[in-house]
């Protein structure tokens, strides 16, 4: 099983059926092996709500966007090294892995700086460097040398290369218990560096220490190591046993973090210029570095669809996610996808109809809870099965699934009806983002806004509040824009409209004349009523 789930969710606005359709079609595909988990990208109405809190479900997480981010690209991951590496580890490592710089972090992985290669290049071509800070191993590394005495871990002291005449060293040259001497087989040069208890002796070409300077050694203390090089290559190579917190200059790097989008870091490298950035996460620990050569791999988030197959309705970023399927029962929309798919699309009132036969299909035993949801996404989009979209699929689906769920469908569906409707505490702004639904007609864009309320009485006085944000909603965006509030006992919709659409609706519904409010009797599908007149009109006037 895929460690990182799938995500199913419906579209923007939720309703009913599409948190219901998510939720239940998750558990059919975890029930069959898969890794998936619901979602929702807007926020949840009140019917919903009561739906949830009724059957005892939580209520999904929000999906803000599935946009590519830093995270899903394939840069190099672990690349870094501690302060404490040698200088030539890290030219080693940088050539290991084929990047032209590393992350330096602590030993709590916080990003200290970001080295290049071109940057260590620089320093050593333009500083003569005389002082080393490093340890016993890093010494060995970059001398290929052997261990012969090691009283200490640590350097940190002078260099100091003995290759002049021995009396000349020993008189001009004093030398204290830090420093570091360098010097092949000259015994008078290498008893008089013992003498003086140096921290450390490094004897070139292989030598070896004779037995009576091998104890004095021992007894002053000192570490010795034999490099396998002359004095002129130790005196180089040696360098390379620095500590590389010794050399960093770049110590305000730019970085990014690891939930930061790609669209956002390619436009930000793009601004700055640079190859290398350091990856954090949130924590600021360092992940390793990313390279703006390595923009074009990555993972996309799987997806699957439900209630909806237009991209104006779904979540943003849906172009850069993988769609791995979509079960929907609306007119096919915009959404492309660049492989074949698994696509359930059927006629019928509501898109939890195709999920109960799906059960039905793949024999998943369907349980209480995740019955009493579905049924209440089809009795929501089917208004208790009086919408014209209505068949006899979601007559059958509602009878077998209320007696799963145990409730009588009428007396629960006017219960959940009446919960959603009320309008108590919205806006006018949130009474008509609660189901808004957009959609492209050619060069325009439509917007159709549904409510399902049983007091239209107590809209009545504020029509000139909804016409004014309708007309500010259209300026924005739409060509018309359009709030039905729908009364299931009147069976039939009242219809408002931004003022320029006034003859759009005019001649989608056939009515002369018409005035904002206007009531319009078995008008109540959305889908099958609304949506195809106007957009026949649009069509007609584009």
């Amino acid at each position: 099983m895929k460690t990182i789930p799938t995500l199913v969710f419906g579209h923007r606005n939720p309703d009913t059926d599409s948190v219901c359709s998510a939720i239940a079609l998750s558990y059919l595909k975890n029930e069959l092996g898969e890794n998936t988990s619901p979602r929702v990208i807007g926020h949840i109405n009140k019917e919903t709500q009561f739906v949830l809190n009724y059957f005892g479900i939580k209520e999904p997480e929000y999906l803000n966007n599935v946009k590519v981010q830093l995270r899903n690209v394939h840069y190099n991951k672990g690349v870094k090294l501690k302060e404490t590496a040698s200088i030539k580890e890290v030219v080693d490592y940088i050539q290991e892995k084929h990047c032209t710089a590393v992350p330096i972090v602590d030993d709590k992985n916080r990003l200290v700086s970001l080295i290049t290669l071109k940057e260590i290049a620089m320093l050593f071509i333009e500083q003569s460097r005389e002082h080393l800070n490093t340890n016993y191993e890093h010494l060995l590394h970059a001398l290929n040398g052997r261990e012969i005495l090691k009283f200490h871990d640590e350097f940190d002291g002078n260099m100091i290369a003995g290759s002049y005449k021995s009396e000349t060293f020993i008189e001009s040259a004093p030398l204290n218990k830090n420093d570091i001497l360098i010097v092949g087989n000259r015994a008078k040069v290498i008893k008089h560096g013992i003498n003086c208890k140096i921290s450390l002796l490094v004897l070139t070409n292989n030598f070896d220490l004779p037995e009576d300077l091998l104890e004095l050694a021992k007894e002053n203390h000192v570490s010795v190591i034999s490099s396998s090089m002359d004095t002129y290559n130790t005196c180089n190579a040696i360098n390379l046993s620095n500590y590389v917190k010794t050399i960093l200059i770049n110590k305000s790097p730019a970085v990014v973090q690891e939930l930061d989008y790609l669209t956002d870091f390619v436009a930000e490298a793009t601004r700055l210029g640079f190859t290398n950035y350091p990856i954090l996460n949130k924590k600021n620990e360092c992940l390793g570095l990313i390279r703006i050569t390595d923009i074009g791999k990555y993972d996309k988030k799987d997806v699957i669809l439900v209630d909806h197959n237009n991209l104006e309705q779904s979540v943003p970023g849906i172009d850069e996610a993988n769609i791995v399927e979509i079960i929907d029962h609306h007119n096919l929309g915009a959404i492309g996808t660049s492989v074949p798919i698994n696509f359930r699309s059927m006629p019928v009132g509501c898109t939890c109809t195709i999920l109960y036969y799906l059960y039905q299909e793949h024999k998943i035993k369907i349980p209480k809870e995740i019955a009493g949801l579905m049924l209440s996404a089809i009795i929501s989009d089917t208004l208790i099965l009086k919408s014209p979209t209505t068949t006899e699929r979601d007559k059958e689906a509602v009878e077998n699934l209320a007696s799963i769920a145990g409730v009588d469908y009428k007396k629960y569906g006017y219960s959940m009806l009446k919960a959603g409707s009320s309008i108590e505490g919205l806006t006018v702004e949130d009474l008509i983002y609660q189901d808004f639904k957009s959609y492209k007609v050619g060069n325009t864009s439509l917007g159709i806004s549904q409510v399902i309320t049983m007091d239209f009485d107590s809209l009545k006085d504020n029509i000139d509040e909804y016409v004014e944000k309708l007309d500010e909603i259209a300026k924005r965006d739409y060509s018309t824009v359009t709030l039905f509030i729908t009364d299931i006992v009147e069976n039939g919709s009242y219809v408002l409209y931004n003022t320029e659409a006034k003859h759009i609706i005019e001649d989608s519904f056939d009515i002369i004349d018409i005035e904002e409010g206007t009531f319009i009797p078995d008008l109540v599908s959305r889908k099958k009523q609304m949506l195809p007149q106007i957009m026949e009109t649009l069509e007609k006037n584009s």
